[in-house]
């Protein structure tokens, strides 16, 4: 063991000088001691460094050294075989001013904004009513009074996931970084405000922090920041999905107004029975004026129209196709008879014959002249009522 101690002593005590920037959360200065004992804790990060240095160094800081102040610390690492353990010896502590705090704040606005965490396209609008509300803020503080209240006199029935944790210092930005983390998690949380009061820039500083920015951006639930008062503007405030200028704003924000919606309902009720009645009044008036037309009013009397209408127009056909009938019969008639006039048989029954040759093989044509019927020739004389055979006799001509 104190080999490995004395090989780790060795490689740490050739290591060279280094700047350390940090915040103070512990000192240690006991009344005529000639070496004061300090923490110096990461502000991004649950990590922390004992340092030493001579109690007259501090004393001579003006202002003094506070905890929760911003340093640059410049030292050497020193390990202490007997105890095991890393600190780091101080021989210049250099406090962090307001202006140099701001310019810091100014480069990483710039990163991130380059980045695109500022974009607004990347912001998600709220829920309209969320099943659980997360909350980190102070414990017992004013910002968490005024979200409360605000939200319950809007919407009685909210229900809130409540986290307390440090708002300021060297602890803050770990413990706002679990929380998020753990409400994030929780799927009945729908959206998550972040809620301080006012203060310093100092005191403002963690919420300006490039951890806690990047981790709100990168939350899936809605944040909501409410850091502050109208004027302090930290960094989280263009990262988060929705800045509101105060907690008491953020109460208002996060959860419908009751009597609001409640008015709104109604007069969607109003709007929706006159928009029905309307409706309904005016398909009656179409019912009405539809039925007392004469198609429905008296639904027989236009098929008994039509069907006389047929019946008269049947009788029309029927008239006209008689006369046609009995003009045409009349035409035939007469042509009959014209037929009949002209025809052999009536020359006939007037006493006229028709004589015909006759040879083996048939009646072989009309005579129509003597020469035509020698001797012996065979006759056939046709009368109106029959016809008799003849045979032409020598001598005759």
């Amino acid at each position: 063991m104190r080999t490995v101690a004395r090989k780790i002593a060795d490689w740490i005590n050739r290591l060279g000088t280094v700047w350390v920037e940090g915040q103070i959360t512990q000192i240690s200065l006991r009344p005529g001691a000639a070496t004061a004992f300090l923490t110096l804790r990461d502000p991004s990060a649950d990590v922390s460094l004992t340092l030493t240095c001579a109690a007259a160094m501090l004393r001579r800081m003006d202002p003094p050294l506070t905890d929760g102040s911003r340093v640059v610390v410049h030292g050497k690492p020193t390990f202490f075989v007997g105890r095991g353990t890393l600190s780091l010896r101080v021989d210049e502590i250099r406090a962090v001013g307001i202006g140099e705090l701001l310019a810091r704040i100014e480069r990483l606005r710039k990163l991130l904004a380059t980045e695109g965490l500022f974009d607004p396209a990347r912001k998600r609008a709220l829920p309209f009513l969320p099943n659980r509300v997360g909350l980190i803020t102070g414990r017992a503080s004013a910002a968490e009074h005024d979200v409360l209240t605000n939200a319950r006199l809007r919407w009685p029935a909210v229900r809130f996931e409540i986290r307390n944790v440090a708002v300021q210092g060297s602890t803050a930005v770990p413990q706002i970084l679990e929380a998020l983390s753990e409400l994030d998690r929780t799927s009945e949380v729908d959206v998550i405000v972040l809620a301080r009061g006012g203060g310093s820039v100092e005191d403002l500083l963690p919420f300006s922090d490039e951890a806690l920015c990047r981790a709100v951006a990168s939350c899936r639930t809605p944040v909501v920041s409410a850091i502050g008062h109208e004027p302090d503007s930290p960094l989280v405030d263009h990262v988060a999905d929705v800045r509101c200028s105060t907690p008491t704003g953020a109460g208002k924000r996060i959860v419908p107004d009751v009597a609001e919606e409640t008015q709104r309902i109604r007069q969607l009720r109003d709007r929706a029975r006159r928009a029905l009645h309307g409706w309904v009044d005016r398909e009656r008036r179409l019912l009405d004026a539809l039925r007392s037309r004469p198609v429905l009013a008296d639904p027989h009397g236009p098929l008994q129209r039509r069907a006389e209408q047929v019946e008269a127009l049947r009788e029309r056909a029927r008239r006209a196709v008689t006369a046609v009938l009995g003009t045409e019969g009349h035409a035939l008639t007469a042509m009959r008879s014209r037929l009949t006039t002209l025809g052999p048989a009536a020359t006939l029954a007037r006493g006229y014959a028709i004589v015909q040759r006759v040879d083996p093989d048939g009646v072989d044509g009309v005579l129509r002249s003597i020469d035509e019927a020698p001797p012996g020739t065979r006759l056939r004389v046709r009368v109106v009522d029959g016809a008799v055979h003849a045979v032409v006799p020598d001598g005759a001509g």
